[in-house]
């Protein structure tokens, strides 16, 4: 019997096309001997819609005009099993109803990747591919993951985190440039795709990419700028009690940091194994980039260990892309951050060891059942007769804790 995986994809994320682009890749390499796959796309404003023309990512050139083919989906418990079924449209619409036994997200970004998602498909008890809520969240901050790995030991550049309240520019230049020296490196928190990034050589540069970073999130921070920079990146799969690492990849950057035009508008072919092709259908794919990266046997295996080491450390789930920054004149290397779901899932980080797209895809939906069938041996009830008891009185007294 197949299994019936709900693919989850777009939101409400300035990412929201990027995950198109991964969701409708992974879609069209999924083995569909093994697995019904059940195409959901929500929309930038939440709503959640069905249809197998969201298989076609040339469908998504007029989204209206795609949607009104769809339908509107919601998901539904029942007992112990959950189920996706349309919404009422239409005096004489059929419903039609799926079994759903796993969720993929394929999301990118705030709203979805941070948690938010995750939470909503335990709320609803459906097991789903990727970290849980706290992974996710965790993965998502910046700032907060930069501190959980600095006390893990693990290296992280020097950086400090500002919020909307503290954007009075002249206090905040006055603290970066009491902690550190130019140049420096600005980003929102709590974003990806290098998404409102910008790189400051002066205290006027600085005031100008805080305002850039400060129209995506209301958190920022404000990093040590690494000499002689180069990116070297490695993806893991895994969870907590096994984990492995892919090969690495240097990404080709036309500037000073990886730009998104870089990452999605160059429409550059990738070098090695990796696939290519237009922007358009290949995602993350289409980076130029350097696979393997051209760096020694042992930087390799202190990259590939780091990357293992603070997957696991971030109690993680699923496939990651742990993105390392590193001098390239003295070969130091810096985490910069873990990419809980990676753009195109990082296949193209797995095909040169020998792992296929939909192999990698197969490994993925285990891990998510493997966690749903540790999580039913767990105790979610206390057997307790407090509400037999319980009175709040005439005037609504408390029952103590």
């Amino acid at each position: 019997m197949k299994i019936s995986v709900a693919v989850l994809f777009g939101g409400k994320s300035v990412e929201h096309e990027v995950s198109v682009i991964s969701a409708v890749q992974a879609m069209a390499s999924m083995d569909r001997s093994k697995y019904d796959v059940v195409p959901v796309y929500i929309t930038k404003n939440n709503e959640m819609w069905h249809s197998d023309r969201l298989t076609d990512i040339a469908a998504y050139t007029d989204i209206p005009t795609l949607l009104e083919t769809c339908r509107r989906v919601e998901f539904r418990v029942a007992g112990d099993r959950t189920f996706l079924t349309t919404t009422g449209q239409g005096l004489f619409a059929k419903k039609q109803t799926w079994l759903i036994d796993v969720a993929f997200p394929i999301v990118h970004g705030t709203n979805v990747e941070d948690g938010a998602l995750q939470g909503f498909l335990e709320t609803v008890n459906l097991p789903y591919v990727g970290p849980n809520v706290l992974g996710s969240a965790v993965g998502m901050d910046k700032f907060v993951m930069k501190v959980m790995l600095d006390r893990g030991g693990f290296p992280t550049v020097p950086g400090l985190r500002f919020t909307t309240a503290d954007w009075e520019s002249d206090a905040i230049v006055a603290q970066v440039e009491a902690a550190m020296e130019y140049p420096v490196i600005v980003k929102p928190v709590n974003l990806g795709s290098s998404v409102g990034i910008g790189r400051a050589a002066d205290a006027e540069q600085l005031r100008r990419c805080c305002d850039d970073a400060f129209a995506f999130a209301r958190h920022v921070i404000v990093e040590t700028a690494v000499p002689n920079l180069r990116e070297i990146n490695c993806s893991v799969i895994g969870d907590e009690e096994q984990a492995e690492a892919s090969e690495c990849e240097e990404p080709v950057m036309s500037e000073a940091i990886l730009s998104y035009a870089d990452k999605y508008v160059s429409g550059g072919k990738a070098s090695g194994k990796s696939s290519g092709g237009k922007a358009s259908k290949a995602g993350m794919a289409s980076l130029k980039r350097l696979i393997p990266a051209p760096i020694g046997p042992e930087q390799r295996e202190q990259v590939r260990a780091l990357a293992v080491d603070a997957f696991r450390f971030l109690d993680l789930n699923g496939v990651t892309r742990v993105d390392f920054l590193m001098d390239g004149v003295t070969g130091q290397v810096w985490i910069n951050e873990v990419n809980t779901i990676p753009g195109s899932l990082a296949f193209y980080l797995w095909e040169p060891v020998g792992l296929a797209y939909p192999q990698l895809l197969d490994r993925l939906i285990q891990l998510a059942l493997k966690r749903a069938r540790q999580d039913a041996d767990r105790t979610y009830a206390f057997d307790t007769n407090i509400l037999a008891g319980a009175s709040l009185g005439p005037k609504g007294g408390k029952t103590g804790r």
